[in-house]
């Protein structure tokens, strides 16, 4: 058991997403940084899509009601067990009675305390991710808050302490011509491809909005709405583009610009407010063999966590 005893930040129950409903109107959710999340679970020797706590930016802090091993991934955190340092991808093992307290993000905006076996909350509709805007799932559909108490599933007791490498942050994503491309004109696919782009505050897990240019069409044809997803860039009458994130409605009337490729969403949704994004063009031959680069260094930290 896990008893969240204070939180400033916006805290809730994630694992990687609920598929296979978006044609009924429900979105997926899940983890805005799947790899880190995944990243964390293995190094702990949990199934992949074991649930987690997802914390952007702020403080939180939990005290372990039982022996157990957990870790902090994705953002760099500035944390301690009791009075004791803990760094980001690193294992450790807590006793029965000890807090842990995760200060701020150092670096990136969304980190990831996994535990030994995952979060224990109820499945629905085949995911225990946190829908906050319909408000299921996770626990009681809800952000996290002081006093909440949150079962653990595993029992392993403890892990012997081992770290691995943090995931690489970058502001350089890569991204897929989309199938209204053809619809902007020369100047709009120069200013996105060499544009930096900043990060605005009124971003959120629906959306990463994007200022520092506007993006103009060739030609103005009325759209009907249609299946949009996380990753899909875009862009409203204003002519600034809005990068749709994990949280993001299923369907969109504006057109797609490009698509953030599978492999660097974590990367993109690791961007601070306020920091550049820029956007490299890709071929879909270069974003399967970025997925194949995760893949390997997922196979890695495997092999670590099994050996130690």
């Amino acid at each position: 058991m896990l008893e969240i005893t204070s939180c400033n930040a916006l805290a809730s129950v994630q694992d990687l997403g609920r598929y296979g409903w978006r044609r009924f109107g429900v979105g997926h959710a899940g983890a805005m940084d799947t790899l880190a999340l995944r990243t964390g679970n293995i190094l702990l020797n949990n199934q992949e899509n074991a649930a987690a706590i997802e914390i952007a930016l702020g403080g939180l802090s939990v005290k372990f009601e039982r022996d157990m091993p957990f870790c902090i991934t994705g953002a760099i955190y500035e944390a301690f067990l009791d009075d004791e340092p803990v760094h980001s991808y690193w294992r450790y093992s807590a006793k029965r009675g000890q807090t842990l307290r995760l200060v701020r993000a150092v670096h990136g905006m969304y980190g990831y305390l996994c535990v030994d076996g995952g979060v224990d909350v109820p499945e629905i509709l085949g995911a225990k991710a946190t829908d906050l805007k319909a408000q299921f799932g996770g626990f009681h559909g809800r952000s996290l808050q002081k006093g909440d108490k949150l079962g653990v599933l595993g029992d392993s007791g403890s892990l012997k302490k081992v770290g691995v490498a943090p995931i690489a942050l970058t502001n350089r994503i890569h991204a897929l011509p989309s199938s209204e491309y053809g619809q902007f004109n020369r100047n709009a696919h120069f200013r996105f491809w060499q544009n930096g782009w900043t990060l605005q505050s009124d971003s959120n897990r629906m959306g990463y909005r994007l200022g520092g240019g506007v993006l103009e069409r060739a030609e103005n044809v009325e759209m009907l709405s249609h299946a949009v997803q996380f990753g899909t860039v875009q862009v409203p009458p204003s002519g600034q583009p809005i990068v749709l994130m994990a949280d993001t409605q299923t369907t969109g009337g504006y057109p797609k610009i490009a698509t953030v490729v599978a492999a660097d969403l974590g990367r993109l949704a690791q961007i601070r407010f306020g920091a550049k994004v820029f956007f490299q063009i890709a071929t879909p031959q270069e974003a399967a063999k970025l997925k194949r680069r995760n893949e390997a260094y997922l196979h890695q930290i495997e092999v670590i966590a099994r050996s130690k």
